[in-house]
């Protein structure tokens, strides 16, 4: 269930050995995407997007701002979130009571959508799942992987979490409950883990760095500097 990028890059070198100049390396050719035929999903959005322009419904640049706010939205900003409650008590409480305005102390825009925080503990860990299409927090966590729209996640998650959450190498203790929270468009959530042994005196800088996206959706846990 893990997503991840490979980047290849192809040499072919072709070498005269007799004695004369050697030929310039030949690189194989790979279109480019604009090289490439668009699909029928492309075309229709291509055309909707330059009618709504054209209509005055918005304009080039309010799109080119909506994309450049979208590439802003990353799991950093959640991993704020959960970095200040782990040294604050009292900001905790607040991101647990009501996340939205404490998101907003820090000046992270939690969205339109109500988000809610929920707590792990030594007897209770969270997962989130949207089992109907991929309802997420992106305004905190950016966009959602793959794994996480996948049908196969989406119906796993519900039916066997604890096998799910091995699969992603999270082992819990025996006695830990897992619950399992349906995320919906009328409502988002966001994990708070635990935070991970050995961490004492760190800054809340360096603590922000152990908290991934995984971690706050629930298939993985943080872990200390020292920590596999």
């Amino acid at each position: 269930m893990h997503d991840g990028n490979d980047h290849d890059h192809d040499h072919d070198h072709d070498h005269d050995h007799g004695g004369g100049p050697s030929p310039t390396p030949a690189h194989p050719h790979r279109p480019d995407v604009e090289d490439l035929p668009a699909t029928d999903t492309q075309r229709l959005e291509a055309a909707v997007r330059e009618l709504l322009i054209e209509k005055g419904v918005f304009s080039g640049s309010d799109l080119r701002a909506m994309l450049e706010a979208i590439d802003s939205w990353t799991p950093a900003l959640g991993a704020r979130l959960v970095a200040r409650a782990w040294v604050d008590p009292s900001y905790k409480a607040r991101l647990l009571s009501d996340a939205p305005s404490a998101a907003r102390e820090l000046g992270v825009d939690p969205g339109p959508t109500p988000l809610v925080v929920l707590e792990n503990t030594p007897e209770r860990h969270n997962l989130v799942v949207c089992t109907l299409c991929s309802c997420y927090p992106k305004r905190v966590l950016g966009i959602p992987p793959d794994w996480y729209k996948s049908r196969v996640y989406r119906s796993r998650a519900v039916r066997e979490p604890r096998a799910v959450l091995a699969e992603f190498g999270t082992g819990l203790p025996e006695g830990v409950a897992v619950h399992v929270h349906d995320s919906t468009a009328d409502l988002r959530y966001l994990v708070l883990p635990m935070r991970p042994s050995g961490t004492e005196g760190m800054s809340e800088e360096r603590l922000a760095a152990l908290v991934t996206r995984d971690s706050m959706i629930g298939v993985t846990v943080p872990h200390g500097p020292s920590s596999p």
